[in-house]
């Protein structure tokens, strides 16, 4: 029996290998708020399965809940890799609801807005420790990348040994300065791009292949 057991156990694990080998990635899709992370996020699903993830807004905290999209495959240069990609709310320190009441917003609108980003932090860290295989880091090039967020981020990315993507967003922009972006991180390549105009778009297809396939 105790023979009949091991060979048992043996073949499951055996088993149990190939399925999770199979498995699409979870990526997730993580920067401070306003970066692009949902546009980006509906970029990648519509090019590759004709779908949307979520909706895209000005307003800060738009996404304040993960969204998942699954199954999305990507083929570029002979690699093929299968994602579950997960559009998380933009991470701060802080949020404020007077920050929304600059957009028209009634306060019991804002202070409900507030709460639910927060909430949706909480998650996005939660995902971001307990169930991606992989991240992508986006960031809006024409604003100053040396924050206390960002450093904390990369810093849990690095800690998890994650394989990352950073992702210099809004090249479209006047202003735009990919180079700050790089030097913020020099110890991860830096891929300019603009989500919402869909410029180098083959690049990142290509990295995200390279990266996590």
């Amino acid at each position: 029996m105790g023979l009949l057991t091991n060979l048992r156990d043996s073949i499951s694990r055996v088993t149990d290998g190939l399925f999770a080998a199979d498995e699409p990635k979870r990526i997730g899709i993580y920067g401070p708020p306003n970066a692009g992370k949902t546009t980006l996020a509906n970029r990648i699903a519509r090019d590759w399965t004709g779908d949307a993830v979520g909706p895209e807004s000005h307003i800060p905290h738009e996404t304040r809940r993960a969204r998942r999209k699954e199954d999305v495959e990507i083929e570029r240069n002979g690699r093929k890799v299968t994602i579950d990609i997960v559009d998380t709310p933009g991470v701060t320190t802080k949020v404020d609801y007077k920050e929304f009441l600059d957009h028209d917003m009634e306060k019991d609108d804002a202070v409900r807005r507030s709460r639910e980003a927060t909430e949706g932090v909480a998650e996005a860290m939660h995902w971001l420790r307990e169930d991606v295989d992989g991240v992508i880091y986006v960031l809006d090039s024409t604003t100053d990348p040396f924050t206390q967020v960002n450093t904390m981020l990369i810093g849990i990315i690095e800690s998890q040994d994650l394989p990352a993507l950073i992702l210099a967003n809004k090249t479209d922009l006047e202003g735009s300065d990919v180079q700050q972006i790089a030097n913020a991180f020099p110890q991860h390549e830096t891929i300019p791009l603009s989500a919402l105009e869909g410029d180098n778009m083959d690049e990142v297809y290509t990295k995200i292949a390279e990266y996590f396939g």
